[in-house]
């Protein structure tokens, strides 16, 4: 189900991500859940919403990357 704030992500989300990554999380799971929502559509079988979990990680690494500390950084 789509998420309508950031502050609605799940906890492994929230506690994670900076701010605008959580944003950038929420606005790409958004759009994945509303694109891949017939089941012929996702790979190997995927569910809607591990199809739109998956795309949004995806969207949050182009832009940030974990760190040596473990916190998630924005690249340069």
């Amino acid at each position: 189900m789509p998420y309508e704030r950031v502050r609605d992500l799940p906890e492994s989300v929230k506690d994670n991500l900076p701010k605008h990554a959580q944003e950038i999380y929420r606005e790409a799971y958004n759009s994945a859940w509303e694109q891949y929502d017939e089941p012929e559509e996702r790979r190997g079988g995927a569910s809607r919403e591990e199809t739109a979990h998956r795309v949004a990680w995806a969207a949050v690494k182009k832009k940030y990357e974990k760190g040596d500390d473990g916190k998630w950084h924005a690249k340069d």
